[in-house]
Order: structure tokens, then sequence, then C-alpha cells
């Protein structure tokens, strides 16, 4: 069955100008949007809703009721940008989100966004809420994570659209409410039992509509549902039908989502008017569209890792050159500097007619000042250079030492592409390691105190050394998924001998494991 999932963010747009304004949060401010009587109230702080404010009315009627209400210019179009954002966001919950359209309600529960716009989300969750315990697991994680990023939001999930937005603003604000968390019978019949006393501007109809059915004596859905179809539709216009409405709420018509739009990663075009065979042609369009797509990425305050160009032909085909960079970047001399051999390389053949230059793989990059001076910092200047022998040799030949997903020492490292991010440790903890590893960890004999005491003397490479520090034991269990079960733990101990010299030293084995003879003593790196 589908499940529709609506979140509806009823203060989107005074939770956002709080978050970035100054003003005491006792002050009763009204924010506002030019009207075609003058300002009208877009969204009310509580101080304001307390004194008789509310979202919808004009602000020279509220301030007759209070003069002391404060009027702020709204921002409807940060308030959508920031709404879009959102719908990114909540891609981990849905692969199908939809940026909702409110209705002006006159009806309806007061929002911030009374004035109209975009006010909320729906999404298909469809076989997505076993994952968070089921719909109310599903709820209160969408909640929980709202009220992190500062946003209050009500959730409903129903079978359609149209009874997921009605159940989302009308229905009861409790948490065990239908519209919060406990499932809908399926079907069209216990849908229409759950939206049956709910008003009905909760249908999404126009305020003329929600109008003429209350002065009809039709004030909940239930009493409309009742009411003979044909009589009804003759009273309104088609987009205002209220049978219509009805219909798509209970399932009999469909109402297909439209997911966000991706966002586009950042991308410059040229186009030629006439074909260009020339083989500077590629070096000479790279030329020209590294400036503006820097600009996109300083937009964006993005960073590129990978970028290309593209040459397209006049028989259709596309001829590409691409490069990697080791960390984000949008310098243009750098960008350039890496593309232009490769740029020089494109085949015209029967002639380009277009050009295009994209950052494929981007990262976030603010802005930052590196130091006092304009000489590049360590990191950048190491970065510029991996990224030029990388273009220059190849990313297999041009390597560094990563870090691997293995608690075992031996396979705790190795080589990757040097133009790929370093891997970091998952368990964040800083071991002390020594810095050379034997390839292959050499037998040593060692005298002890006891069986399980601490190492007091050993022999390597025909060499007695006397231990007068010793630090551990750090134990590792073998990998049982990769080891056989005869593999024995380790012990490992950090020691210095009398010259100073520092080793890593291991036990591998404890008597009575069952698992061979006696322990069996090695060296395993060294330290300095």
């Amino acid at each position: 069955m589908r499940q529709i999932a609506s979140i509806w963010l009823p203060r989107l747009a005074i939770e956002r100008w709080a978050k970035t304004s100054d003003a005491a949060p006792d002050q009763p401010i009204v924010l506002t949007v030019e009207g075609t009587h003058g300002p009208i109230i877009h969204a009310v702080t509580d101080a304001a809703a307390a004194r008789g404010a509310h979202a919808g009315t004009r602000l020279t009627d509220a301030r007759a009721i209070d003069p002391g209400l404060v009027a702020v210019l709204a921002d409807p179009a940060g308030d959508a940008a920031l709404l879009e954002r959102l719908a990114r966001w909540a891609g981990r919950w849905s692969p199908l989100v939809e940026v909702e359209p409110s209705t002006s309600l006159g009806t309806g529960p007061s929002t911030s966004l009374g004035t109209g716009g975009a006010d909320g989300l729906r999404l298909d969750v469809t076989g997505v809420a076993h994952l968070f315990g089921g719909e109310a697991g599903l709820v209160a994680d969408i909640r929980e994570r709202f009220a992190g990023a500062g946003l209050t939001a009500r959730v409903a999930i129903a079978p359609t659209a149209g009874a997921a937005w009605a159940l989302a603003r009308f229905s009861s604000p409790s948490p065990r409410s239908a519209s919060s968390s406990r499932p809908l019978p399926a079907g069209e019949r216990g849908i229409g039992a759950a939206l049956a006393p709910l008003p009905v501007a909760a249908l999404r109809l126009p305020p003329e509509a929600v109008r003429t059915l209350e002065r009809l004596g039709l004030k909940t859905i239930g009493q409309l549902a009742g009411i003979e179809r044909r009589s009804l539709a003759r009273r309104f216009r088609e987009a205002d039908n209220p049978v219509d409405a009805l219909d798509r709420a209970l399932g009999r018509k469909a109402e297909p989502l439209t997911a966000v739009p991706a966002e586009q990663p950042p991308r410059a075009l040229l186009r030629l008017e006439e074909p260009a065979t020339h083989p500077e042609a590629p070096s000479q369009a790279l030329e020209r569209l590294i400036a503006p797509l820097v600009r996109q990425l300083e937009q964006r305050r993005l960073g590129a890792r990978r970028v290309s160009l593209a040459g397209y032909r006049v028989d259709g085909s596309v001829a590409v050159a691409a490069v990697a960079t080791s960390i984000p970047s949008r310098e243009p001399r750098h960008l350039h500097r890496l593309l232009a051999d490769k740029a020089a390389a494109l085949n015209p053949e029967f002639g380009f007619d277009a050009f295009a230059l994209q950052a494929d793989w981007t990262e976030d990059l603010r802005a930052g000042q590196d130091s006092l001076v304009e000489a590049p910092s360590g990191t950048r200047a190491l970065a510029g250079l991996v990224d030029r022998l990388t273009v220059k040799l190849g990313p297999e030949r041009v390597r560094r030492p990563v870090a691997i997903e293995s608690h075992m020492p031996e396979r705790a490292s190795g080589w990757g592409a040097a133009i790929s991010a370093p891997l970091s440790r998952s368990d964040g903890e800083e071991l002390e390691r020594p810095q050379r590893l034997l390839d292959r960890a050499e037998a040593i004999d060692v005298i002890y105190a006891t069986p399980e005491g601490l190492p007091r003397r050993f022999v390597w490479r025909r060499a007695v050394h006397d231990i007068i520090r010793v630090a551990g034991p750090e134990r590792i269990a073998p990998e049982w998924w990769r080891a056989p079960s005869s593999s024995r733990l380790r012990d490992y101990y950090r020691v210095e001998d009398q010259a100073g010299r520092r080793y890593w030293i291991y036990r591998e084995g404890l008597i009575g494991d069952g698992r061979g003879g006696l322990p069996g003593w090695f060296i395993h790196g060294l330290f300095g």
C-alpha cells in the first residue's frame, strides 16, 4: 500500500528569521509582505500572537488592536530557498521528495506563511517505515531531526497526499493522534473516516470555495461526502470543484509526486557560431571557460575535486578531457594548468561547435586566509604538486600510504592513489605505533620472570637486549572472519633497552589456550 508523509513547517518564516536576529524573544515582532492595500502580516512571534496578531491580516488592522507591534520586512524568497534545501536534505527518508505548495486558507490554522507560498514537504515513504521501527519511529525521527535544526514540524502519514496534507495541518497536535503516528486503515473507507471530522478547508480548496461551502452548511468533510455529487459540482468551477478535491484525498483520483530536481553541478558553456577545426580551439575555449566556472564555484562556496572539458563535435560525438585534484580547489591558474595539456590533445575531427567545462565532483570550500603573506600553505603546495604529477604520470604511478580498515598492524596500512582523499581511522583513537614496521615479524628469544609476566631480556639477530622500561600489554585479537580458527591473540609491548632503543614486540598466544604449544615472541617494529 502506498504511503505518503506530509511535513508541515508552520513556523518556518519566523523561526528562520529568529536564528539571524538579535531581537529579544519576548518582543512582539511581525514579519510583513507588501499587499494590494498595504503591508500584510506574513508571520508572527509568540509574543505578537499573544497580543492578537496573526498571519494573513493587514498590519494596520493589527496595529489598531495593539500599536506596540514591531514590523519587520519578511523574506519569502529566502524561505523558499531554505525549503528547497530542506527537500534535498529530506532525501534521508525517501528518494522521492516534493516541495508541498501552501493554500491560503481562510478558515484553517494560522500558518507562518499565511500569504501563500510553500510551507512543507511531502515524501513517498512506501516501504520505508520499517527502517525506522515503523511509522511511529519514522515520524519521531523526522520531528527530532527538524527540531535539531531549530524548526517546528508536524508530520502525518496517509495512503494519499491529500489525506496526509489534511491530517498534518488540521488534526489534533497530540503526539498520539492519527496525524502523528497511528497508521490509517487501508482503503477509501478508512481514509474517509479519518478525514470526516476535519473542516472542508483541509481539502486544499481556495478560500472562495471554502466560504461557499460553509454558507451552504457544509463545514466538515463528512458532511460534504454525504451530498449528491452532481448538484454539488454544478455550483463550482472546475478548478475549485470540491468533488475532485475529495476524490484526490480519498484516492479515487491519482495525485503523482514530482521530486525536487537535483542540484546541477557548476558548469560553463561556450557555443560557437561556426565549427572550429583548429587544434588550438579546445585550449582557447578552456581559457574562456575557467573564469565563469570559478565564479559559480565561489558563489556556491564549493571547490572542485574533478573537472572535465567536453568538446561537442558537429557529428554528434563528444571528446572529453578530465582531471582530478587531491583537495578542493577553485584557483583558476591551478585548474587551467592541470587541464591545459589534455585540452590541447582533444581531436576536433570534423569540428567542435560547443564546449562545456564542468565540475563533476565538488566539496565545500569556504573562503579563508592561509597566512598574512601571499605564499601558499604547505598543504596546498603539496596538493598542487600531487595534482601536477598525477596529470603527467597517471594516478596509478603517484601513490601515498593510506589507512585500511583493519586492527591487525600488518594490514592496517597500504598504498593508494595520491589523488584520492586519505582514509581516516573509524575508531577515532590515536594509537602509538612504531615509525618503522617490519615487513614480516621476526622471532625473538625472551627471558621473563613468570609465564605471564613482563619481558625482561630478549635476543634478536644474535644481540642481547636488556629491557629497562616496558609499557603494555595491548591485546589484539585475530580477525575471525579472515584468519583460521587456530589463530592466536597477540599481546603487544613497547620496550626500551639499555642503549635507549625502543622496540615493539608481542607475545603470540597464551598458555593453555588450546591453539598450539607455548606462546611465541616476535619483534614487529622499531620506534624512532
